[in-house]
This record gives C-alpha cells, sequence and structure tokens, in this order.
C-alpha cells in the first residue's frame, strides 16, 4: 500500500457582502399610570369610636378570631384557609 500525501485543501474563499436588513424602530409606549391601593395596616382591620373599637373585616369563620377575611368586590376570602364567604346587597 503506498501512502499519497494529504494536500490540504485550499478553502475557497467567496467575498460576500454582508446584508444588514434595516429593523424596524420600536415605538415606545405611553407608560400607564398605576392606580393607587389602600393602605394598608392595622388602621384598614379596626375603626376607633371614643373608647370603642370595633372590626371593619369579618372574622374566618373555620379559624376564629384573629384571621380577617379579604374584602373583595364580591365575597369576602379568607386567607389562611380559603373559605369564602359571598356577600348580600
Amino acid at each position: 500500500m503506498s501512502k499519497k500525501a494529504s494536500t490540504p485543501k485550499k478553502e475557497e474563499t467567496t467575498t460576500e457582502e454582508t446584508k444588514t436588513e434595516a429593523k424596524p424602530q420600536k415605538t415606545e409606549k405611553p407608560k400607564k399610570e398605576k392606580s393607587k391601593r389602600q393602605e394598608k395596616g392595622v388602621h384598614a382591620l379596626y375603626k376607633v369610636e371614643g373608647e370603642t373599637v370595633s372590626r371593619l373585616r369579618p372574622t374566618c369563620e373555620r379559624c376564629g378570631p384573629g384571621y380577617f377575611m379579604g374584602d373583595h368586590k364580591n365575597r369576602y376570602t379568607c386567607g389562611h384557609c380559603g373559605f369564602t364567604r359571598y356577600k348580600t346587597h
């Protein structure tokens, strides 16, 4: 067997112009203003009238006192156990 001398292959050099496509510029949309949320804290759960303190939200029927229910548009929900009570108008 005879070994042939390996000759390096010549790389074909082609001069292709790199085409750069013009990308459409993104237009910035005006930012929407966020609506202010109600302040949260102890003052949102209780109402003080003189010397009496009253609760503004109901407590959960399953979890007992100490677990206030979240006030939504048409229902009250407990964040601890998931109990839901619908509002009646």
